[in-house]
């Protein structure tokens, strides 16, 4: 089990603690957005897959560009910022809601904005954490953070099942609006002085974005996890666009019960959190990361396979939910992997490279997916997703990771 040292460690536990808040108000909106668009304003299956790639259209603007300033500005100043923005910008959805003006113009906008402002805080706060702890530290810091992640996880999804049936689906997004203050004041009371950002020899944009790819690209390590997050997230975007339209309108599944169903991926992945670090210990990180990379790819052919009666169709949402379990350990031996391979003044780059790729090729996934969708059937492109997944593990299998047994450094 992680030990105790950070939880004594009165700044971490005070970014811990506000992530744990925000993480929650975030799950919360990742559930009630598209709930608001499915229920209150009918959206197609394209209109769900075009709010599903607008959270991450942001990532492919100004990944680079959110790396080079992370690194070049105090990285806390601009969690504070990014925060605040985000808190301002989610409330107008419940706004208009009460006015009756709610658009989908206006959630495609709310999900590009936000999308841009979390490149901006992810490229800082992956490359802030390693300022609060020491190198030896990384994988207990990370696994929990991940920890309260999965704790959001079990947490978000029932509550915003039940807060959309009680006050309506936009309502409940003022929530996460909330979380977001909480994790800026979290932010602005750590004390710890931060390292100032230590200037490159090409100070020059850039120059700044080009020294940062090439340190990824020329790393083994980091390029194999480029190129699976690549594969990987352009085909989790088939499933993730479509996923609460399939449920709620193929399988008639109701706001509750699949707020349970998420719920239980949640534990699940709770329990994978809890895990993590031990497995480290004992399989080694390249294991790890295999082991979870695959769990993820099988579990994910669950869902597109459902059918027949409700029960028997959220049995297999709920199979598919078991997998879970697998992302809180590939998360936290990947970043943990990166920051220890990766040198400080470059981490804001690096991380934001990985965060380009992801996240950049989720929402052309996402797009992609809901186009293909409206020729051939949600059920069939998610089909393709799932095994599209697949694809990607195998890429990871064959890279270099698989011989790594410690993190690099500690």
């Amino acid at each position: 089990m992680p030990s105790a040292s950070l939880t004594r460690d009165r700044d971490f536990f005070k970014l811990w603690g506000g992530q744990a808040i925000s993480k929650i108000g975030s799950t919360i909106t990742s559930v009630g957005l598209p709930l608001t668009a499915a229920f209150v304003l009918g959206a197609s299956p394209l209109q769900m897959g075009i709010l599903a790639g607008c959270g991450g259209a942001g990532v492919l603007v100004f990944g680079l560009f959110a790396g080079a300033w992370a690194d070049r500005l105090p990285r806390r100043s601009i969690l504070i910022a990014t925060d605040l923005a985000r808190a301002a910008l989610l409330s107008t959805i419940p706004l208009a809601a009460a006015l009756h003006h709610l658009h989908m113009a206006q959630l495609y906008a709310v999900a590009t904005l936000s999308g841009i402002l979390t490149v901006f805080f992810d490229a800082s706060y992956q490359a802030y954490v390693p300022s609060l702890v020491n190198r030896a530290e990384l994988v207990e810091a990370n696994s929990k953070l991940a920890l309260t992640e999965s704790i959001a996880d079990v947490i978000g999804p029932g509550l915003t099942g039940l807060l959309v049936q009680l006050i309506t689906a936009p309502m409940t997004i003022l929530l996460d609006a909330l979380s977001f203050l909480c994790s800026a004041a979290s932010v602005w009371l750590i004390r710890r002085p931060e390292p100032r950002p230590e200037p490159g020899p090409a100070p020059h944009i850039g120059r700044e974005i080009a020294e940062g790819l090439s340190a990824s690209w020329g790393n083994p390590l980091l390029r194999a996890l480029l190129q699976r997050a690549a594969i990987a997230a352009f085909f989790l975007g088939f499933i993730g666009g479509l996923f609460y339209l399939f449920a709620v309108r193929e399988l008639h599944i109701t706001p509750v019960l699949l707020g349970i169903v998420i719920s239980v991926g949640g534990a699940s992945n709770l329990f994978g959190a809890v895990v993590a670090e031990r497995l480290l210990h004992r399989l080694g990180l390249g294991r790890c990361l295999l082991g979870a990379a695959w769990m993820i790819g099988l579990a994910t052919l669950m869902v597109p396979l459902a059918h027949g009666s409700v029960a028997l169709s959220a049995a297999f949402l709920i199979a598919g939910q078991l997998g879970d379990m697998a992302w809180p350990i590939y998360n936290i031996n990947e970043t943990s992997l990166r920051q220890a391979v990766t040198p400080d003044r470059l981490l804001g780059r690096v991380n934001s490279a990985a965060n380009l790729l992801f996240h950049g090729a989720y929402p052309l996934g996402a797009l992609a997916g809901g186009v293909l969708a409206q020729s051939i059937g949600i059920r069939q492109t998610m089909l393709i997703g799932a095994l599209g997944y697949l694809l990607s593990t195998v890429r990871l299998t064959l890279s270099p990771i698989r011989h790594v047994r410690r993190l690099p450094g500690a």
